[in-house]
């Protein structure tokens, strides 16, 4: 782990119990990666570990939260953010009726481009 401050009592604390996990579920053949699951360390078999793939979502308040927390540049320019942004909007909207035409795909958008006193 590559830290950017030392680390304090409690970090080493969590290591070593960490560590301690890792040796014993090797010790005993197992092919696992170790962890705090609902405040109990745990196995976590690969499988469970690879099997989804998190995205980030850099327009996310936590992302940036990260970044200031960590003092990192942010290397994405204004058209990365803003394509990020399109594309969470996209994920987010209402699926349309089965059966929907064109026309209702318009009248959508549209309408979520609409301002509070209903101008589009």
């Amino acid at each position: 782990m590559v830290r950017a401050i030392p680390s304090n009592a409690s970090d080493n604390v969590y290591c070593t119990l960490l560590a301690h996990s890792a040796i014993h579920g090797a010790m005993a053949g197992y092919s696992f990666t170790v962890g705090m699951v609902n405040g109990r360390h745990t196995y976590i078999p690969f499988y469970r570990v690879t099997s989804t793939r998190n995205k980030v979502k850099v327009t996310d308040r936590m992302w940036a939260r990260l970044l200031s927390s960590t003092n990192q540049p942010s290397f994405l320019s204004q058209k990365d953010i803003d394509e990020a942004s399109e594309a969470d909007r996209l994920a987010n909207r209402p699926p349309l009726p089965t059966g929907a035409s064109s026309r209702v795909v318009r009248s959508f958008d549209q309408s979520s481009s609409c301002s509070s006193n209903g101008e589009i």
